[in-house]
């Protein structure tokens, strides 16, 4: 007995010691999540004072390529928030067809459900009014009157259900005929949101082109255009830096070591390369492609930069892992942001339906070293 109760005893000392465990580990992993939570919070600050530091010293050096930043930005706000309205649009056009797909439904329903009652009520018509006394002053037989009268009663109470249903699907029928009219009113609305953004959205790239034409009239020498072109490449070389040094706090863990994709790596757009680019861009490749096309990852990584930098318009980093980083420029809309993970295939910026084909500036760095971007992508995209 007494060898039985230490048994107890023990078991319950170690389940009591597993529970305990489990909690400890529990708030570990609890505590955990929320410094790698705190720990990004505080990286995404950093690269945003580091992004608002280069927008400062933009406005100070240059007005013009600062309003051209402005404009930009303002393109890329634009275009989510049409994006925004069509996605919504495309929502409420499907709920209207649901809507109307159930009332044309409901309205079947209710037909049938007429039809059946008007059965009824010619079967109770062709019996007389008084249905019950009929019946028992024409049987002579008991057992037959009693079936009769059973009979009636399922009848009465079918008519009864019949008749309660028709009264629900036509309540019914009347708030779906109040929804489709609601649905109809704000699909009608977010349409002519849609337009009169897509208007905006198309005025500010012409803003666009007149400035960027303004731009580079105002370069009236090589020597301007080479001092240019060196302080787009200084800023990039800079960016990267210091984005080294923040980096060194940002894990980013693959399934696959990057280096290991060389001459493997799927394009990013569909297009073809075009001839080396000068400036802050000829450490990489354009790969001219389709008007509106869509920007996807082509590998795992973390965004470690997303904004506009002179040189590259809209560029967003990727940092997949060992020091290595993927770059995309003249995006005009970025759908991702600082330490969001992104997947291959992954839909990351895209461009513009503009009047010329536009290109994309693929790069890719290992550290702050700029390698060959063409050994790195498959044969065809």
């Amino acid at each position: 007995m007494l060898e039985h109760m230490h048994r107890i005893a023990l078991t319950l000392s170690i389940t009591t010691l597993i529970v305990l465990a489990g909690a400890q580990i529990g708030q570990a992993q609890k505590t955990d999540s929320l410094q790698a939570k705190a720990k990004l919070a505080a990286i995404r600050l950093r690269i945003a004072d580091l992004t608002h530091h280069i927008g400062d010293e933009l406005r100070a050096r240059d007005a013009g390529y600062a309003r051209l930043r402005e404009i930009e930005m303002l393109i890329a706000n634009q275009r989510q928030k049409w994006e925004e309205l069509r996605s919504s649009q495309a929502t409420t056009q499907r709920r209207l067809i649901d809507l109307q797909n159930d009332q044309l439904h409901t309205q079947h329903t209710l037909d049938q459900q007429y039809r059946i009652l008007a059965g009824h009520l010619r079967a109770a018509y062709m019996t007389g009014r008084q249905e019950p006394l009929k019946i028992l002053l024409n049987q002579t037989s008991p057992v037959s009157t009693g079936r009769a009268l059973t009979y009636y009663g399922y009848l009465t109470r079918e008519r009864t259900s019949r008749i309660d249903a028709i009264r629900g699907q036509v309540a019914h029928l009347k708030e779906l005929a109040v929804a489709v009219l609601k649905q109809s009113d704000e699909l009608r609305i977010l349409s002519n949101q849609a337009r009169l953004q897509l208007v905006d959205l198309q005025a500010t790239r012409v803003v666009r082109t007149e400035t960027t034409l303004t731009l580079q009239k105002q370069v009236s020498s090589s020597n301007e255009e080479l001092a240019r072109l060196k302080r787009e490449e200084s800023t990039v070389e800079s960016l990267v830096a210091d984005l080294e040094r923040v980096l060194q706090d940002f894990p980013i863990d693959t399934q696959q070591p990057f280096n290991s994709l060389r001459g493997r790596l799927p394009w990013p757009v569909t297009g073809h390369l075009k001839a080396s680019p000068a400036g802050a861009l000829r450490n990489g490749v354009l790969i001219e492609t389709t008007r509106a096309a869509r920007v996807r990852a082509p590998y795992f990584g973390r965004v470690v930069y997303a904004d506009w930098l002179q040189g590259l318009g809209l560029l967003m980093i990727v940092g997949h892992g060992n020091g290595y980083l993927s770059l995309y420029g003249h995006t005009e809309v970025l759908y991702k942001s600082v330490g969001d993970w992104v997947a291959p295939g992954d839909v990351i910026a895209a461009f513009g339906d503009t009047a010329t084909a536009p290109q994309l500036y693929f790069e890719i760095r290992e550290g702050r070293k700029p390698v060959d971007a063409k050994r790195w992508l498959k044969n065809k995209p």
